[in-house]
């Protein structure tokens, strides 16, 4: 029987925090042990703006965690998110020695260090180099390179980045409790772990996890990673759009979202009123549910747009034969998948984490997506034998 490992996914969101206690063993699905969800604060558009907090909300969390898991957290693989984050494609390109003439690990691994020689924003490091495809002598789509005859490896990866300072006052508030970071994640690069199969990535496919103050995209194209980055707009926007726009407290604009809301305009889902009883400080109101949907789509339209010209910019729309996949807190509003399918002109579909065993109620929740994909992420990247390598590297990189 195969070894278990137990591994824990920590997204610190800005409407949420998730902790979620997976057993992984080799090639088989993820089993879930337990989750801790609560109410975030001290958070917005997926940074931490108080360090204090936001560690007691984690905390609470990562209790909640180890009540229903059995399980005695020390370690985290952490989710991030914010607009900071951005990605560009790099190459890195080797010489093999004449008289070795093949190619062996050490080249695989100066490749990766080769692309990473590139310029960064000012305070920006390294998440991730995520490999596209290997060229032995201009051989393309090569998959393991490891021992090919050749003079030349050349290799293309998506780089993905972010504010250092940023990332580490993520990394500190989970330190301050006590526990240790393994490596923090872009949230829509394990996100995609768990939502988009071999399949659709191969196809080409767009995955958006649209939480409550990012929403976090990215692109696959045969396979490899064509695109990747954060908008900071998410649902807490859509909540004070229709705070304002209707005059009522955000408590009870957040319930008008959640409960009644949706993105249709026109026909049934439109029609009729939501009434709001009168509570201590609330003399009550009734909204008509045209115009709650009409400022929840306007938002949700832009997001998605915005999202649409970012991936225009970097031709990652050429090839959606998987189409466009939905994720996250806010793809639970009503007719979403068809506003999406509309703005992107290719089928929509909602979606959460597959291949998942345990609690339904965890896996098939949209918003754990991302604190699920962590644990899958975590056994993608870290077999055995790398794992104090690569413990090591992101030490380095964080200054840990």
């Amino acid at each position: 029987m195969a070894k278990e490992q137990i591994v824990v996914g920590l997204e610190i969101g800005t409407s949420k925090v998730a902790a979620v206690v997976g057993d992984v063993r080799p090639d088989q699905p993820i089993h879930i042990l337990g989750v801790g969800l609560t109410p975030s604060r001290g958070v917005r558009k997926g940074e931490i703006v108080d360090l204090e907090t936001a560690a007691r909300c984690v905390r609470d969390a990562l209790a909640d965690a180890e009540v229903a898991s059995d399980v005695d957290i020390r370690t985290v693989y952490l989710g991030i998110a914010g607009g900071h984050i951005g990605s560009f494609p790099s190459r890195g390109s080797v010489l093999i020695p004449e008289d070795r003439g093949e190619v062996t690990y050490e080249d695989i691994q100066q490749v990766q260090e080769d692309a990473r020689k590139v310029q960064l924003p000012p305070d920006h490091c390294f998440i991730h180099s995520v490999l596209q495809q290997y060229y032995v002598d201009g051989q393309d789509e090569v998959l393991n390179p490891l021992g090919f005859q050749g003079s030349k490896l050349e290799a293309d990866f998506q780089i993905v980045h972010g504010s250092q300072k940023r990332i580490n006052n993520s990394i500190r508030c989970v330190q301050e409790l006590g526990v240790q970071v393994t490596q923090p994640v872009f949230n829509a690069v394990a996100a995609a772990q768990v939502v988009l199969n071999a399949d659709q990535k191969n196809a080409g496919a767009v995955m958006i996890d649209m939480g409550g103050g990012t929403s976090d995209y990215i692109a696959y194209n045969n396979g490899a990673v064509k695109a990747c980055g954060s908008v900071a707009i998410g649902g807490d926007h859509i909540t004070n759009d229709i705070s304002i726009g209707l005059r009522l407290p955000m408590a009870r604009a957040e319930w008008l979202k959640v409960q009644e809301g949706g993105v249709l305009t026109v026909g049934e889902p439109a029609a009729g009123r939501v009434v709001l009883k009168p509570e201590a400080g609330f003399a009550g109101c009734a909204v008509e549910r045209k115009l709650l949907n009409t400022i929840i789509s306007c938002r949700v339209r832009e997001t998605l747009e915005l999202i649409k010209r970012e991936l225009e910019a970097e031709k990652a729309l050429r090839y959606l034969g998987g189409g466009v996949l939905l994720t996250g807190g806010c793809s639970l509003l009503e007719g979403i998948d068809e506003l999406a399918g509309e703005v992107f002109g290719v089928p929509v579909r909602l979606t959460h984490a597959h291949a998942v065993s345990g609690p339904a109620s965890a896996f098939e929740n949209p918003q754990l997506s991302a604190a699920i994909g962590l644990i899958k992420y975590a056994q993608a990247t870290q077999p055995e034998s790398s794992k104090k390598q690569i413990g090591k590297f992101f030490g380095r990189l964080f200054g840990r």
